[in-house]
């Protein structure tokens, strides 16, 4: 839930007129929502997620049908009915790859913020660089810079830049509502992976969430698979989250 709050509160904030230029649309359901950004590659901006409710499931299907790109559905595995399984076969969804949840409780002190890479939090003049870190991070065209750069110093959010020597290298974000807090907009460059930037990014917004009162931090990323490595899921586990479940994705057809 505190993941599609925070994909709502982005798209309240962002700009309507760039919202338009780039057809970027978010329409809340129930305690989740569906969000469509076509020109995004990433799964994340193209979705309906936190729904279990089937009438839900429906109306937010509807909507996104009348969006284009590679529009998905996630569903929790573990949680979905048999009904829901008959829905997801009768809607002629594709299973498309699944992503890990995971979960941890706040630490019970500030973490390390030794290293090479350090982590600090970025600041309004630091937006043009946090939108242009993010695109780049993540392989987003460019066009869609203003859309991360909004988030900086927005309520509610708080976003990172990674530095190496002083040299930008990656981000991250944390959006906090009511004590839960979510990890977002984790990218580094291509050319500075592998140096610790994202367990940089990691301990700062855990640090962060520390101070803010935080009690549950969330966050996802792709479905460990047995024989090959999985950074991302490495790292956090190493920062203390553990698998809350799978949730698969679906695609709609075209």
């Amino acid at each position: 839930m505190i993941e599609a709050k925070a994909f709502v509160d982005l798209a309240r904030i962002t700009p309507q007129p760039f919202k338009d230029s780039v057809e970027f649309a978010c329409m809340p359901l129930g305690d989740g929502c569906a969000i469509s950004l076509p020109s995004a590659p990433a799964i994340g901006l193209n979705r309906i997620l936190a729904l279990n409710d089937i009438n839900e499931l429906d109306a937010a299907l509807g909507w996104m049908k009348t969006k284009t790109g590679r529009r998905h559905v996630q569903i929790s595995e573990s949680s979905a009915s048999d009904e829901m399984r008959g829905w997801i076969l009768d809607k002629g969804l594709i299973e498309n790859g699944a992503w890990a949840k995971l979960t941890r409780s706040a630490p019970v002190a500030p973490l390390s913020t030794e290293g090479p890479v350090r982590a600090r939090l970025a600041g309004i003049d630091d937006a043009p660089t946090f939108g242009k870190l993010m695109c780049a991070g993540f392989g987003f065209p460019a066009e869609l810079e203003p859309l991360w750069s909004c988030l900086v110093g927005k309520s509610g959010w708080a976003c990172f830049i990674a530095e190496l020597e002083g040299t930008p290298v990656g981000t991250g974000a944390l959006f906090i509502e009511n004590g839960c807090a979510w990890l977002g907009a984790g990218a580094t460059l291509p050319e500075y992976r592998n140096r610790g930037a994202q367990k940089a990014l990691i301990n700062a917004r855990l640090n962060e969430g520390l101070a803010q009162g935080v009690s549950l931090f969330a966050v996802e990323t792709s479905e460990p698979q047995e024989g090959q490595p999985n950074i991302s899921f490495g790292n956090l586990t190493k920062a203390g989250f553990k698998l809350s479940y799978i949730r698969k994705n679906y695609l709609l057809p075209n």
